[in-house]
């Protein structure tokens, strides 16, 4: 095809994959709000501490961490959803425009490109810095039998800070294109032809 260029091509797939983790983060935000209190129970449960292993309840010091409050549950589940309600529109907002500048240039898409970066990093600090270091280490999840996130947040840390690499890179010139980018082999050919 003439016009579907590598960068072309680069940029399309920067916008899909942050849409991806905006339409991600609306199915968690859907999730919590639609099914509040299963959710919550992981919270609070996590806060609580209340849920170690019987082996290393015996011998952990680290219980004084512990939130037995509900209120305190509430404001920070309800700080969690707000959080990933706020990854969700600023990486659907960016991938909205991203696709509209798909042909812009450098710059213009670059712009378009920044609620994503802001979107995945908010992404990274709700699930490495929220669940994998203040929920795993401070409130002790990882000693939690059937309340242990740190899996999962793991893999949603990793994804998400993939897309946020790539996003950053600036591979998606296109005016830095190659000449062999810029024209696809058969008008290479007609432009041969014609000399």
């Amino acid at each position: 095809m003439k016009s579907l260029t590598t960068p072309l091509v680069i940029r399309a797939s920067k916008a899909a994959l942050v849409f991806s983790v905006g339409f991600f983060g609306l199915i968690v935000v859907f999730g919590n709000l639609t099914d509040y209190w299963t959710n919550f129970e992981f919270v609070t449960h996590v806060l609580a501490m209340d849920s170690q292993r019987p082996e290393l309840a015996e011998v952990s010091r680290v219980n004084y961490r512990a939130i037995d409050a509900a209120w305190m549950h509430h404001v920070g589940y309800i700080g969690i959803i707000a959080l990933e309600a706020f990854l969700t529109v600023t990486c659907l907002v960016s991938a909205g425009a991203m696709t509209r500048k798909l042909r812009a240039s450098d710059a213009e898409f670059t712009h378009a490109k920044r609620w994503g970066i802001i979107g995945c990093t908010t992404g990274i600090l709700i699930w490495f810095l929220g669940f994998q270091a203040v929920a795993g280490e401070w409130f002790a999840m990882w000693m939690n039998e059937s309340w242990n996130g740190i899996s999962d947040a793991f893999r949603l840390t990793t994804c998400i800070g993939l897309v946020l690499v790539y996003l950053s890179l600036n591979n998606d010139s296109l005016a830095g294109a190659a000449p062999s980018d810029v024209r696809d082999p058969q008008d290479r050919l007609d432009a041969v032809g014609r000399i």
